[in-house]
């Protein structure tokens, strides 16, 4: 009798064990689970959309996350990144914009002209980085330079066009005409073909523009233009960059050197460029969303630009047009492919 009553108690304690250790672990999960949300709760939720992707943007991207990085700010510890590529597409780049706004982001990059726009368009209380715009003013995103007045603030990618003008006629001396292929629906590429009008005079040259609306009508543009040119300049423009490789090809058949407005271009076979670095312009985007995060307020920002240009040249694009490197030049450019 004794040892049934004692199996039966050995048997409610063993019962209560399990009940309490159920419990016990029920609770220790629901409190990781608690934990876990107010984790991610707490992070900066960054929507970062970009309008394509070809080397300068993931170069401006990857330097914007860098800089977050070195001052604290880790992807999946303090912050969250969404990155969405609109692959050239504007309904997209809005849609876009639209999600991240009713994701209830706390904080948006925008990575090149039509992506601030559609950025802008979509929300003026979310604070909006923009880098790779050319003219935030003229697009419609900032009230000055000086001060935003605006939810946005950033960098610009302003061409330093009369140093590029510099270079090209060192390069090319006897240059007369120069061809501009740009994206007839960017507003960055038509603000750049304004001032490439305004300094040609100084250096005697004549602008020749063709415009494109997709990569698909480069080669036949490129084909009627070739014939008219002396040298080709590609602008900050998005399609172009795209289609970058296809406009070497067709300039090198006729030996028309290319002079780029960045270093993606001469990589992808144009002659040279006196450029800025993606990479530092969005790395110090970087920095200005770190001290947006700390407390500041876009609209009392500056739209600060890249004052360091780099002189980068490409030496297999050099030795097929058979072109001499001036010595000044060689002295500081940086010489891309060939035997250095």
């Amino acid at each position: 009798m004794v040892g049934k009553r004692f199996l039966k108690s050995i048997s409610v304690g063993l019962v209560g064990l399990v009940l309490l250790v159920g419990l016990v672990g029920c609770g220790s999960q629901e409190a990781s689970t608690k934990v876990e949300a107010e984790s991610k709760e707490n992070k900066t939720k960054i929507g970062i959309t970009q309008i394509v992707e070809h080397p300068a943007l993931d170069a401006a991207r990857k330097g914007f996350i860098d800089a977050l990085e070195e001052k604290g700010f880790k992807d999946g510890e303090k912050v969250e990144i969404d990155f969405q590529n609109a692959q050239g597409d504007m309904p997209t780049a809005q849609t876009i914009a639209q999600n991240f706004v009713s994701q209830k982001k706390d904080m948006i990059l925008a990575i090149a002209t039509p992506t601030a726009q559609a950025a802008f368009n979509a929300t003026k209380d979310i604070p909006i980085m923009i880098t790779a715009v050319t003219d935030p003013q003229k697009a419609g995103l900032v009230e000055s330079w000086e001060k935003s007045g605006t939810n946005v603030a950033g960098t610009s990618d302003m061409a330093p066009i009369k140093k590029q003008f510099e270079l090209m006629k060192k390069l090319v001396p006897d240059v007369k005409k120069v061809g501009i292929l740009y994206n007839t629906s960017e507003t960055n590429s038509e603000i750049q073909i304004e001032r490439a009008k305004k300094v040609a005079p100084e250096f005697d040259l004549e602008i020749i523009t063709t415009g494109i609306t997709n990569v698909n009508e480069a080669a036949q543009a490129l084909n009627e233009l070739v014939d008219q040119i002396d040298v080709l300049y590609t602008p900050t423009d998005n399609l172009v960059a795209s289609a970058m490789p296809l406009v070497s090809a067709e300039c090198m058949k006729k030996s028309i050197p290319i002079i780029g407005a960045e270093r993606a271009h001469v990589e992808n076979g144009a002659l040279a460029t006196e450029g800025i670095n993606y990479y530092k312009l969005g790395f110090q985007t970087g920095l200005i969303a770190v001290e947006v995060m700390d407390g500041k307020a876009p609209k009392d920002l500056s739209i600060e630009t890249l004052k360091e240009t780099e002189l980068v040249v490409n030496v297999d694009t050099l030795k097929a047009l058979n072109i001499e490197l001036p010595q000044d030049l060689q002295e500081k450019a940086e010489l891309l492919g060939g035997e250095k």
